[in-house]
């Protein structure tokens, strides 16, 4: 009973740590860009490259495990997680700053799925519902918790000691995964696809740093545009080369199969609509709508308290209307309750703002709860771990894609309405496009049989 309990809360520890850092950045990023010398919307490279870090180690991290251990990896990877922090707290430019949030990824990209494999190895099978249960608060308090807290830090001390909070957990993590975690290898390890790595990788780390820069703000357009095409000309090697592959590091033929077809590409599409928010909306408020940090945030933290009460009454809703039916209509009500933020404006009441919020935090939580659940309801138990890995990296790239679309779609409407500084005006059409981008991922949807992953919503066939 102990390790039930104590296990998961280590494990925990570094969730916490990772789901709290990727909101509590993102009210601080106006205050940031001040003291950086850049323009808000350039610090889209710091969320871009915190995702690319973790996009491009997740595929590796279970053979990393495996090969070296799970104690010593998990370890590892928190030590990593709080060098970039330290390194996030002293920069003093752009490009370090980038640096240190690359490293944060790829110390995440290590932690959390690491951890998961050890509870899975360490705790009863009987137990293991209470283990994941425990296991999974973290990942619900830290966006309640970051945007208020990462705001209140920003406006009354300063947006440096926003990574110091990870000093302390970081160190409590590393000692209590030394002294109970047991370090598990495989003594039979697959060989690692290192072209594959190596292709999808780079090709990932171009197309999504390509687009952040084609702004051209830092870098010129047109080689930020080079990088664009020479990522995708990478990735489509690495498609060329997973199909003949003995052991693929993306295992592309996955999608053969209806319902995880579905969830990674309907869902990659769903996903570039909302990964957009925890960067557009904090801008919104604070740049549009003049808004301080502390104020921002405990608007933004209303999507987390829609998305725990989603949560609640999910699988009612997926056993009374099926899959299908609840991906394609709860696409459309995310749609219209994200891009309903492009009317926000200084006259706007703090309760409406609130309101929108709380429903614009409702209706993706449903929808990410049966993506994720749709992703194994056809999936043979030895396709699983393969399956992770390529909806884990699918799911990054979408985030970070949201994120870049999102501050171009900004950019040009500023430019294009000749405004000398970024106003409200220039927000309401980067909202259309997320609304527009969730709405697209409905053709993927209706491909699906009506009555498709029956067996894990305990929907009965019409």
């Amino acid at each position: 009973m102990q390790r039930t309990v104590l296990l998961p809360l280590i494990v925990a520890c570094a969730l916490f740590m990772e789901n709290m850092d990727a909101t509590v950045i993102a009210t601080s990023l106006p205050a940031l860009a001040r003291d950086l010398g850049q323009d808000p919307l350039t610090l889209k490279l710091a969320m871009t490259s915190y995702v690319v870090g973790l996009g491009v180690f997740i595929p590796v991290s279970g053979w990393i495990a495996d090969r070296f251990g799970t104690r010593t990896v998990f370890r590892t990877a928190m030590a990593i997680f709080l060098a970039g922090s330290l390194m996030c707290a002293v920069s003093g430019s752009l490009s370090a700053f980038v640096t240190a949030r690359f490293l944060q990824g790829f110390g995440g990209s290590m932690m959390v799925p690491v951890g998961r494999t050890i509870i899975f190895r360490s705790v009863p099978r009987a137990e293991l519902i209470k283990a994941i249960s425990m296991l999974t608060m973290p990942a619900l308090l830290g966006p309640v918790i970051g945007p208020p807290l990462g705001g209140f830090i920003t406006t009354y001390f300063h947006w440096r000691l926003i990574f110091l909070i990870n000093v302390p957990i970081c160190i409590l993590g590393v000692y209590l995964a030394g002294r109970y975690f047991e370090n598990w290898r495989d003594e039979h390890v697959k060989p690692l696809d290192i072209r594959g790595f190596v292709l999808s990788g780079v090709g990932s780390t171009l197309l999504l740093l390509g687009m952040a820069l084609a702004d051209g703000e830092v870098l010129a357009t047109k080689w930020a545009l080079c990088m664009c095409a020479a990522g995708v000309a990478t990735l489509y090697f690495y498609i060329k080369h997973a199909r003949h592959a003995p052991f693929p590091l993306l295992d592309l033929k996955l999608l053969r199969i209806p319902t995880f077809r579905a969830s990674v590409l309907g869902g990659s599409l769903f996903r570039m609509g909302f990964g957009a928010m925890p960067f557009l909306l904090p801008m919104t408020l604070q740049l549009g709508l003049g808004m301080n940090p502390f104020h921002s945030g405990t608007i933004t933290c209303a999507s987390a308290f829609g998305a725990i009460f989603m949560k609640a009454i999910c699988s009612r809703v997926l056993q009374r209307f099926g899959f299908r039916r609840v991906l394609i209509w709860n696409a459309v009500a995310a749609a219209l309750i994200l891009s309903s933020y492009g009317l926000f404006s200084i006259s706007t009441p703090y309760l409406v703002m609130l309101l929108c919020v709380l429903l614009g935090g409702s209706f993706p939580s449903m929808q990410f709860t049966c993506l994720n659940t749709l992703a194994y309801a056809d999936l043979d138990s030895a396709d699983a771990s393969r399956a992770t890995s390529l909806a884990s990296v699918v799911q990054q790239i979408s985030l970070g894609m949201g994120v870049t679309i999102s501050a171009l779609v900004v950019n040009i409407s500023n430019r294009a309405q000749g405004h000398p500084t970024i106003v409200a005006a220039d927000f309401w059409p980067a909202f259309v496009v997320v609304g527009l981008l969730s709405i697209a991922s409905i053709p993927m949807f209706r491909e699906l049989a009506p009555n498709a992953g029956a067996a894990v919503s305990g929907r009965k066939a019409a």
